[in-house]
């Protein structure tokens, strides 16, 4: 008898977040789900008794949360370390326009925390196993020809540029993943989005899952195809 994969998803009580628990719940994982609140802990309350689902506090803008859950989880290896962060801003705002705190506010959320996060926790991940981030193909320069969502799409590429350095820097056989869920029906993406969250977290996770032990650093989307960085 195998022994019970272990995901952590990082911001885990809506939307994509709360989709990738029961993605990877289908699949029999054990999941443990962050939340930054008690809302959040009463979303996720009733999915502790359908599966292996453990609750864990952590703002992921607040450093000495992420160093408690780091020492909680000490004893744990994990098989898939995922970050989903993202905020956004009015997508019509011009750089040149953002005030300055709103502008550190989404580059803080969006990149330098995630990055915290996995600073502090990728060693839990197995030698074999993902280390990830929910990106956005507004994150790739090459493909930005439509402009629009501006302060958005640097936040990702920042989110995408650091990820791939800190990849380069440990050096550690692990896989890195910065991955794109597509245009999903979320209360960022809008009801006109083609995508439903279930369909696209279930691509997230078997992509996940797939790149598992591909070693390197990869941008890809939920059908795992790649991205232009």
């Amino acid at each position: 008898m195998t022994d019970r994969k272990v995901a952590l998803v990082v911001g885990a009580s809506r939307g994509l977040g709360l989709g990738l628990v029961h993605a990877f719940m289908s699949r029999g994982w054990e999941v443990i789900a962050t939340v930054r609140n008690e809302h959040g802990r009463s979303i996720l309350k009733p999915l502790v008794d359908e599966g292996p689902v453990s609750i864990a506090h952590m703002d992921i803008n607040v450093p000495d949360d992420i160093r408690v859950l780091r020492k909680k989880l000490s004893e744990r290896s994990l098989d898939v370390l995922f970050v989903n962060a993202g905020v956004a801003i009015d997508p019509t705002i011009a750089v040149e326009s953002i005030s300055t705190q709103d502008f550190v506010d989404v580059m803080v959320t969006n990149a330098l925390s995630p990055l915290r996060v996995l600073g502090a926790l990728h060693d839990l991940v197995a030698p074999d196993g993902v280390v990830a981030a929910m990106s956005s193909g507004m994150g790739s320069i090459n493909d930005n020809a439509g402009g629009g969502w501006e302060i958005y799409r640097a936040s990702k590429a920042a989110l995408n540029q650091m990820m791939k350095s800190f990849a380069v820097r440990k050096a550690d056989g692990r896989t890195y993943i910065t991955i794109s869920p597509g245009w999903v029906r979320t209360e960022m993406g809008g009801g006109e989005a083609p995508l439903d969250i279930e369909t696209s977290a279930a691509g997230v996770v078997e992509t996940l899952i797939v790149r598992s032990g591909a070693r390197g650093v990869h941008f890809v989307d939920f059908r795992n195809q790649p991205i232009a960085w």
